[in-house]
């Protein structure tokens, strides 16, 4: 059996199989500022008390602070059901995107189940363990009974293997990936991510790669627990590696397609309008015109990445017609970011730093684009009007094509630059 196979079998007490109906209890279920409202309104019509409110995370992060009072009467439903319903999960101080939050606070373990109302639930793969997004009806069902059904799903082994080369990141494998699959090549399956690469991959990097499965359709998106990650998750939660419970998918498990990737030559990648499987290598974009770079989300916000982006700005001025925004994944990473002096060379270089948030990812505020406007962003989706405007676009890459494009004013290769 495969990783996931293993999991959800363990949840349901018996051997599953791929595309049988299963009913299994939920561990963790997790919905944001933008989700919680509508869940709650369901949820109001089918019970009066959560099924266990220390199993419920509420976290803000969608337009927070509130751009309009829309979003501010969003927050303030969810926040008295959260009070009315006595959940202690709930982070509504800034404290960051919910992917980035939930593992920071030790919530997040290998084998767990996992859901969320928001498509990039698939992140906690990264640890092992089995997440997904649903839909807001479908987690209200999860509120009111701890419970959900899936369709056991077929799997895809994606085995990575070789070393990246100097200005890649591992967004620039998964985008690699997504330009092979497509956009819709993995609808419902599992994707497993294997191989030497992989098996080298730090926390952050793992969960960039895990983040993106739904951007070509996966259910979810997982990976066995490294030492890195096993590590990562004993410091957050207080547990030995022996209270774990850490699945790995049998020598001989079986898959409905196997792929294999060698990224050893690989240059960076871009997604290209308006599809994320539009993929090309930046040789063949060298020199696009573009007006603004962002640089955060709950894909390539982490320490990291702010690292990488800051190591090409050290010294340099954003180009005098674009603007470039920064907003870290979590108040932690500001944190660290500012004791680093990171923070402080994105200010010198002209950036503007917002709060943690996912505003500018969505379109939502902090960052939106006007029509004609052209971006280059480290977020997961750049299809039509997503950061804005219908008529604007948005090319993804990762942190460091980011910042030396936000340096020349049209897209750039790091190697041009340090």
């Amino acid at each position: 059996m495969n990783i996931t196979e293993k999991i959800l079998s363990n949840k349901a007490g018996y051997k599953v199989t791929p595309e049988e109906i299963i009913e299994i209890e939920v561990d963790l279920a997790m919905s944001h500022d933008g989700t919680s409202p509508p869940a709650i309104k369901t949820f109001e019509k089918i019970a009066k008390k959560v099924w266990n409110p220390e199993k419920i995370a509420i976290v803000f992060d969608h337009n927070i602070p509130a751009n309009t009072i829309g979003s501010a009467e969003f927050q303030k439903v969810a926040r008295n059901f959260a009070n009315e319903q006595q959940i202690k999960k709930l982070y509504t101080h800034g404290e960051g995107i919910c992917h980035q939050v939930l593992p920071e606070k030790g919530l997040v373990e290998p084998g767990m189940i996992i859901v969320g109302a928001d498509s990039h639930t698939c992140t906690y793969g990264a640890f092992g363990a089995f997440s997904t997004g649903m839909g807001s009806t479908d987690i209200a069902m999860v509120y009111a009974t701890g419970k959900t059904w899936f369709m056991v799903p077929e799997s895809y082994k994606i085995e990575v293997n070789g070393y990246l080369p100097t200005n890649t990141t591992s967004k620039d494998i998964i985008l690699k990936i997504i330009g092979e699959i497509g956009a819709d090549g993995a609808t419902y399956k599992t994707a497993e991510f294997c191989g030497e690469t992989i098996d080298n991959l730090d926390v952050s990097s793992r969960m960039t790669i895990s983040n993106m499965a739904i951007e070509m359709g996966a259910k979810n998106g997982i990976m066995e627990p490294n030492k890195a990650t096993i590590d990562y998750v004993i410091k957050r939660t207080g547990k030995s590696q022996e209270q774990l419970n850490i699945f790995k998918s049998d020598k001989d498990a079986t898959y409905e397609k196997e792929f294999s990737f060698d990224i050893t030559d690989i240059e960076p990648q871009i997604a290209c309008p308006n599809d994320v499987d539009n993929v090309k290598n930046i040789s063949n974009v060298l020199g696009t015109h573009i007006d603004q770079g962002f640089i955060g989300s709950c894909t390539n916000g982490r320490l990291e990445d702010l690292e990488q982006a800051a190591k090409v700005l050290k010294g340099k001025k954003i180009h005098d017609d674009v603007r470039l925004i920064v907003s870290p994944a979590s108040s932690e990473i500001y944190e660290k970011a500012m004791e680093q002096g990171i923070m402080k060379t994105f200010i010198e270089s002209g950036a503007i730093i917002c709060n943690p948030g996912c505003g500018p990812c969505l379109g939502g505020h902090m960052g939106v684009l006007t029509e004609g406007e052209v971006s280059i962003s480290t977020t997961n989706r750049n299809f039509k009007g997503r950061m804005g405007d219908p008529n604007s676009e948005v090319y993804l890459a990762n942190p460091g094509v980011v910042a030396s494009s936000a340096i020349k004013g049209f897209i750039e290769n790091p190697e041009n630059i340090l």
